[in-house]
């Protein structure tokens, strides 16, 4: 059962990027937009990629849910992949693919993100594009078939679980947790240098980033499940477990509000 804290959690959290708790609940934003848009979570240009992956998912597509695919799928996917996403995304998902350069939102690290987000919240971004973000990303349900869609989406996730090889077309690194870790490392090295956050906020915040990360891998999201949601509930696990104490959520949460104002996308 869950603690009394955990789940004033559940009920009262709305998180932004990164940051599960927030230091005053009362001030957490409220998601008000008819578009499914977070309202005070600096959408648009220039916006936080997080706080993009945090919004919530709009009607009709809440509710879907991949179908299965096979080896045959994930091999038109590539093609698919290679011939409309790789230009922006990269060969391997990482986000750095040579039209990626002045972007502004930047292209997401898909094959990292496309394996915590939703079926709902992929197919969502997939069909209607970039509009509800003012990014560059196209409406794909104007050029692809939903079929093609959900085995691109496959195929994404298949990056970021090393199951498929990323095919050498556009450019750009193959996704790998070595990499995820030194550019988190660099990115608190230099708010420590730039006196953004302390020693310990930056450990602490490595620490509990790892952690969710780990808890998120573990569990496949479930229909019409928020980022925003599957967060909240594995930070109140780690909680009722005793692996995290409500002091360094607190310090997280501060740590991770310093590097956003910052400009430091953690």
């Amino acid at each position: 059962m869950l603690t009394r804290c955990a789940t004033l959690i559940l009920l009262s959290v709305l998180l932004a990027g990164c940051s599960l708790l927030p230091a005053n609940p009362e001030a957490a934003p409220t998601p008000t937009t008819s578009a499914g848009v977070g309202m005070g979570m600096g959408m648009g240009p220039g916006s936080s990629m997080s706080a993009r992956h945090h919004a919530p998912i709009p009607e009709p597509y809440s509710n879907l849910t991949a179908p299965p695919v096979d080896e045959s799928a994930l091999a038109r996917a590539a093609d698919i992949y290679t011939q409309h996403c790789a230009s922006c995304h990269g060969d391997g998902g990482w986000g750095d693919g040579p039209a990626a350069q002045g972007l502004d939102p930047a292209p997401a690290p898909l094959a990292r993100t496309s394996t915590r987000m939703s079926d709902a919240y992929l197919f969502w971004r997939m069909s209607e594009g970039g509009a509800p973000f003012a990014s560059a990303m196209p409406a794909w349900k104007d050029t692809l078939s939903e079929q093609q869609i959900w085995e691109t989406i496959a195929y994404l996730r298949a990056l970021g679980s090393g199951q498929v090889t990323p095919q050498a077309a556009s450019g750009g690194q193959a996704l790998s947790p070595e990499q995820q870790a030194q550019q988190q490392a660099e990115t608190l090295a230099k708010a420590v240098a730039q006196g953004v956050l302390t020693q310990d906020e930056a450990d602490t915040f490595a620490l509990l980033h790892t952690l969710l990360e780990e808890r998120l891998a573990q569990a496949t999201p479930a229909p019409g499940e928020t980022m925003d949601i599957r967060q909240a509930a594995a930070l109140a696990a780690l909680l009722a477990e005793g692996a995290v104490t409500q002091a360094q959520v607190e310090q997280f949460n501060q740590a991770h509000d310093k590097l956003m104002a910052a400009g430091l996308e953690p």
